[in-house]
């Protein structure tokens, strides 16, 4: 993680760590946390986002993606030490779907673009714990809430901050409580209905 952390880039073959790390994990024990490609994130959401996961105590993997123009350390000091064991992040390309479709992920941390909405709860049927930014994210989180297959995670009516502690709350509320049982029964019964094409 500490390469990571300063920007290194890893392709499919380094991140055959992380693979094997999860492959040790239980039954959807892990959150898988991407926030795609496009969403305008800041040094400081980074860093806030990196105190939510270790707050939370929860299992999680990572994909971090580097704000545009900030060089640099970008993770927490210390940030790796303290979650070893339970937590990977990881910097460069992700292989998404692969994660999302292994055995120990059990949640989503997104920013509800449609694309990896698709992806998580129509494939494989995941909870998500919502972080929108831009455009319609905001609107396809209310949507996914409104159904119960996600928790958005509160942010600053002002300014659109939000803070370590909030986003704790919401990935322990999908990961670890009887909710999270509840959101992850209606995530599977949303993938079943939206996989019905017989019913489409």
């Amino acid at each position: 993680p500490e390469d990571d952390a300063r920007g290194g880039d890893d392709g499919d073959g380094s991140f055959s760590d992380a693979m094997l790390w999860l492959d040790k994990q239980p039954k959807r024990s892990v959150i898988y946390v991407a926030l795609g490609s496009e969403a305008p994130v800041t040094a400081d959401q980074v860093r806030e986002l990196a105190l939510g996961l270790e707050l939370s105590g929860a299992r999680f993997l990572w994909a971090v993606r580097r704000p545009v123009g900030h060089s640099g350390a970008l993770l927490p000091d210390g940030f790796e030490a303290r979650v070893a064991g339970r937590g990977v992040a990881r910097a460069g390309w992700v292989p998404q779907v692969r994660v999302l479709a292994h055995a120990a992920v059990g949640a989503f941390l997104t920013h509800c673009g449609w694309g990896s909405t698709v992806e998580s709860l129509f494939r494989f049927g995941l909870p998500l714990v919502m972080l929108p930014f831009v455009a319609d994210q905001g609107l396809i989180a209310r949507a996914m809430a409104a159904h119960g297959v996600g928790v958005e995670v509160p942010r600053d009516e002002h300014d659109g901050s939000f803070r370590g502690d909030d986003v704790a709350a919401a990935v322990r509320r999908v990961m670890a409580e009887a909710e999270g049982r509840k959101l992850a029964r209606n995530a599977r019964e949303l993938q079943k209905v939206v996989g019905d094409r017989a019913r489409q």
